[in-house]
């Protein structure tokens, strides 16, 4: 029973560490150096929990870390799962649902994503306001567990209007710039086409990636709040001139590390 192995993961690290959260944080590529901001650190790695999946992309490091920043209780992701990897879809949100009964309320997810929107560059923030699913999956697809939620949870506030908001106030008060638009998944993992990104920019997609989207319909469905925070690393095909490289990406996210981090520490201080 999936439930079952959920508990049991639940069950280890709960003797390994003392901390329980409240805040869950997923980090993206290049993402991961609010982990070095963080007090009272309880690393658990992703391949000594039972029944948790292992990252297998490059920067994503693969650790469960608890512990604290401005006085949140945070269990934070280093290394998502991504469903062009092979996982199921189960997996790819499994550590949700592991979260959802470490006593987990609040999610802030982050990604490297294109720019479809023209008014974007790379190096921008953009705040997630609603997401398009273009994959034929979603993480809910299967056997329903009520202890869970329900059968068919709604989505018409997929990310918090309330943490959007206190999102766009720290910005503002901290002269951080962002944007805020909709975001797309796609399936990956080669970079979408010039007649994709059209199709997606006519749909009314601001940007696009291969994540998130999953992990925000399985924290909706778990009643667990989301905001979401994207980091443009490149423009999309078509309207970048350039070719694209994943260690481009990293190295961009890298760039905007800090700054997202400056952001995230100030909100969690607001929380």
């Amino acid at each position: 029973m999936f439930y079952d192995k959920v508990e049991e993961s639940v069950q280890y690290i709960r003797r390994h560490v003392k901390t329980e959260p409240v805040i869950g944080i997923i980090l993206g590529s290049g993402l991961g150096s609010l982990v070095d901001m963080m007090e009272d650190k309880e690393v658990i790695s992703y391949r000594d929990i039972p029944h948790f999946p292992q990252s297998k992309v490059e920067g994503h490091a693969g650790n469960l870390v608890f512990g604290k920043l401005k006085d949140q209780h945070l269990v934070v992701m280093q290394g998502r799962f991504h469903y062009y990897e092979g996982f199921t879809m189960k997996e790819v949100t499994y550590p949700l649902y592991v979260m959802k009964l470490l006593g987990v309320q609040d999610l802030i997810v982050t990604n490297a994503c294109g720019g479809i929107n023209e008014n974007y560059q790379p190096g921008d923030l953009m705040i997630i306001d609603d997401f398009i699913n273009t994959l034929d999956v979603n993480p809910l697809i299967g056997d329903n567990d009520e202890r869970f939620g329900v059968r068919f949870p709604d989505m018409s506030e997929p990310y918090s209007t309330e943490l959007r908001e206190k999102a766009k106030q720290v910005a503002d008060r901290l002269g951080i710039p962002y944007r805020h638009g909709v975001y797309t998944l796609f399936q990956g993992p080669y970079y979408e086409t010039a007649a994709e990104i059209r199709m997606y920019a006519r749909a009314g997609s601001d940007a696009i990636g291969m994540s998130t989207v999953p992990e925000t319909i399985a924290a909706n469905y778990l009643g667990i709040r989301v905001l979401g925070i994207a980091c443009i690393t490149n423009m999309a095909t078509g309207i970048a001139k350039e070719k694209h490289s994943h260690e481009e990406v990293v190295k961009m996210a890298n760039k905007s590390s800090a700054q997202l981090c400056t952001w995230i520490e100030a909100l969690l201080k607001e929380w």
